[in-house]
């Protein structure tokens, strides 16, 4: 006669009829979509994909920026103006200047327009890209076009008028805190 196994008890029973059970529902729940629900938000949604940058469709838009805001040098400064009629701050500037070469438009916020472009290095700038300066104590809180040869078209203050300035003046240079290309890739 064959000595006989040890029987299971009644706890270890049940936990083996319920092993396979749990396995399937654990398996299933990860190969299950869930059911799509409606969106009833009336707010829509402001983040984007991370690599989803605005962007220009082609390079010669970006040297038309350069052109279009040499068009713009002495027009004069306005804290919100988004055209130049009335005038321009550096944000309101550059929005405008993309609205009239792509038709697209961007926030009217430096801060804004730089998340939503690409970042480069500042060594890597090419005219039409962007530069931006901390100006007031937070990043971002100026911008202008880069035109080439170290230097960038901007809407400097209060009591200035669109001119060109170089990366390298005193000022600019110790506040530059970022560029970004509104192109895919340079």
């Amino acid at each position: 006669m064959r000595p006989s196994a040890a029987q299971p008890s009644a706890p270890q029973l049940r936990i083996r009829h319920l092993l396979p059970a749990a396995a399937a529902a654990l398996l299933s729940a990860c190969t299950t979509l869930p059911p799509p629900t409606a969106d009833t938000s009336a707010t829509p949604r402001r983040s984007a994909p991370q690599n989803s940058y605005f962007t220009l469709e082609d390079q010669s838009q970006s040297r038309e920026m350069v052109i279009f805001a040499l068009g713009l040098l002495d027009v004069g400064y306005r804290f919100g103006g988004r055209n130049p009629e009335a005038g321009l701050d550096c944000s309101g500037m550059v929005s405008y200047i993309v609205e009239q070469v792509s038709g697209q438009r961007l926030p009217h916020n430096a801060a804004q327009i730089a998340e939503r472009t690409r970042p480069i290095g500042v060594a890597d700038l090419q005219p039409g890209d962007l530069v931006f300066f901390n100006t007031q104590n937070r990043r971002h809180s100026h911008m202008g076009v880069y035109m080439g040869d170290g230097r960038f078209i901007h809407a400097p203050s209060s009591r200035g008028r669109i001119r060109i300035e170089r990366l390298d003046n005193p000022y600019f240079a110790q506040r530059i805190d970022g560029a970004r290309s509104l192109l895919a890739s340079n």
